[in-house]
């Protein structure tokens, strides 16, 4: 996805039964400079209908909603608007639920107790083309493919990393930790351009489309 228009606010869409939780997080977006809540969906049938036929450039999604867990409702609304990057919001942190989201095909995984500041950073970063994901959510990432190593068969090939440069090692190894690129940026002392250029490289070598898929690959070398 190529980065976002300047000049046009990011349209976000959210999807969040709880009333007081969907106002405050329509305010606090209307409330940022470059951003716009474009919709507010109190359960996953009217985001359905809604989502797709208002082409929001990313979307917040709640898990634990009435009627269609937000899993279900982001796994239908990949069929019907498949480029649409998905964000889930959610005050669960347990490893089911987040693999569940991933492999609906959701973009990233944040916490509801994500700050202000690191919400719409994340947002911003979707837009780009990153997959962000709290610290505590990129532990459970680590901890789940470490029993998925365990569990399933050595018979597997291994994943070679070879094709990588040092400093794309360097990038992929903080992607891994669920650093965001701009805190990568950061510790590299390198440009949030030059992040997104390595990431680009990463995911082209490695054949993978995602964070998620990257670290896998990372973890399983």
């Amino acid at each position: 996805m190529t980065p976002h228009r300047l000049n046009k606010p990011i349209q976000v869409a959210l999807v969040e039964d709880d009333p007081g939780v969907r106002a405050n997080l329509a305010a606090m977006i209307n409330g940022a400079p470059g951003f716009r809540c474009q919709a507010a969906y109190a359960d996953g049938a009217s985001a359905l209908i809604g989502i797709p036929a208002n082409c929001p450039d990313v979307v917040l999604m709640d898990i634990n909603m009435p009627g269609m867990l937000g899993t279900d409702c982001v796994r239908q609304l990949k069929t019907l608007a498949p480029g649409l990057p998905v964000l889930m919001l959610t005050v669960y942190d347990d490893s089911e639920q987040i693999f569940k989201s991933l492999m609906a095909g959701a973009t990233g995984y944040l916490l509801k107790r994500t700050s202000r500041e690191k919400l719409l950073e994340a947002i911003k970063e979707t837009t780009n083309g990153g997959a962000p994901m709290s610290r505590q959510i990129a532990r459970r990432v680590v901890q789940f493919f470490h029993q998925m190593d365990q569990t399933t068969p050595a018979a597997r090939p291994p994943v070679h990393l070879d094709g990588l440069t040092d400093r794309e090692e360097q990038v992929l190894a903080l992607l891994a930790k669920g650093h965001s690129y701009k805190e990568i940026a950061d510790l590299l002392n390198i440009s949030f351009e030059t992040v997104r250029t390595h990431v680009r490289s990463i995911y082209d070598k490695l054949h993978v489309h995602s964070r998620t898929e990257a670290t896998l690959k990372y973890l399983g070398r």
